[in-house]
C-alpha cells in the first residue's frame, strides 16, 4: 500500500512541476500545516523544552490551547504570552519547506495569502509586497479595544518581558499599554471583532485583488499549503471558486490528511497527501530537472 501511495504521489510531483512551470501566474494560499511541516509545531519537545514552568503551575498542554488560558492578572498574561511571541517570531530562521519554496517561486510570477502569522515567509526571502497575511503578526502590537488604527512593532517590548519575568510573571512597569486610551494592548491576531487592519492590511489586500484581476484570464495555478477546516473561508473555499470560475485555472493541494477538491474541479486538481516540507523538496528537484 505504501509503495503504491509513493509511487502514486511522484507521477503526481512530476506533473505539478509540468503545470508550475508553465504557468503564468501562481497564487500560494497557505495554512498552519505549512509551519508545522517546517519544524514550528505548538506541542511536543518544542512547547516542553520552552515552557517548562507554564506548565507546572497551569496544566498547560500545548501552545494552541495555551493561548486561551484565562490569566488572572496581566503580568501573568504578559510572561507567557512574551514567551510565545519570542519563541514563535523572534531569533529563528525561516524553516526549510519555506526555503524550498521560495526556491521553487522566486522566480515566477507568484502571491502569497496565508492565515499564518509568524513572518516566516518574510524570513524566507519572499517579497513583502507579494505578501497578504490576513490573520496578523506575532510581531504587532495593537489597542485591544482598537480605539485605533494603528499597529506597533513589538520587539523590544517583548524583549523585555522574557528577559525580566520571573515566577511566571513580568513586572508591572513592562505590561504593555495603549498609547492612546491608556487601555490594554494585545497581539495583533483576528481573535475577535476588535482585530485591527490598519492601512498596511489593506494595502495587500488591495494589491492581492488586483493580482487576482491581472491573471484571471491567463494560466494561473492555486498551490493551497498546509490549509484546513478551522478557516477555510479565507484560503480554501476561495480556491475552489475561483479554480472553477476561471477557465485556465488550476488546483494544487499539498496537505497531510486534508488533501482534496470537489467534485466540479476534479479534472483541474492536484491533492497529495503527505509530509508538506518533504513534498517540496522532491517537487523542487522534479522542477529542476525540466
Amino acid at each position: 500500500m505504501e509503495d503504491r501511495k509513493r509511487d502514486s504521489n511522484k507521477e503526481k510531483l512530476r506533473s505539478m512541476a509540468l503545470i508550475l512551470n508553465r504557468a503564468d501566474a501562481l497564487v500560494i494560499g497557505a495554512g498552519a500545516g505549512l509551519s508545522a511541516s517546517a519544524g514550528f509545531t505548538y506541542d511536543g519537545p518544542r512547547f516542553t523544552d520552552n515552557f517548562s514552568e507554564f506548565i507546572e503551575r497551569y496544566g498547560m498542554t500545548d501552545m494552541y490551547s495555551a493561548g486561551f488560558y484565562p490569566f488572572k492578572t496581566p503580568e501573568e498574561k504578559w510572561a507567557y504570552w512574551s514567551r510565545h511571541i519570542y519563541v514563535n517570531r523572534y531569533d529563528m530562521e525561516a524553516g526549510r519547506a519555506y526555503k524550498d519554496l521560495f526556491q521553487l517561486v522566486n522566480d515566477r510570477n507568484y502571491f502569497v495569502i496565508t492565515t499564518n502569522v509568524d513572518h516566516q515567509f518574510q524570513l524566507a526571502g519572499f517579497d513583502d509586497d507579494r505578501i497578504f497575511a490576513t490573520q496578523g503578526d506575532y510581531g504587532l502590537f495593537q489597542c485591544k479595544r482598537a480605539c485605533h488604527k494603528r499597529l506597533y512593532e513589538n520587539e523590544n517590548q517583548v524583549r523585555e518581558m522574557v528577559k525580566h519575568q520571573k515566577n511566571c510573571r513580568i513586572p508591572s512597569s513592562l505590561v504593555p499599554k495603549c498609547p492612546v486610551c491608556g487601555g490594554e494592548m494585545e497581539v495583533n491576531l483576528r481573535a475577535d471583532g476588535f482585530f485591527v487592519e490598519d492601512e498596511s492590511w489593506h494595502r495587500a489586500a488591495r494589491r492581492y485583488e488586483a493580482f487576482l484581476n491581472e491573471n484571471m484570464e491567463k494560466s494561473i495555478v492555486f498551490l493551497e499549503l498546509g490549509v484546513g477546516m478551522n478557516t477555510p473561508g479565507i484560503i480554501k473555499y476561495p480556491f475552489w471558486k475561483m479554480t472553477k470560475g476561471m477557465s485556465r485555472a488550476f488546483y494544487i493541494c499539498i496537505n497531510r490528511g486534508e488533501a482534496w477538491a470537489p467534485g466540479e474541479i476534479e479534472d483541474r486538481s492536484i491533492c497529495v497527501d503527505g509530509d508538506i516540507g518533504e513534498l517540496l523538496n522532491q517537487l523542487l528537484l522534479y522542477e529542476s530537472r525540466l
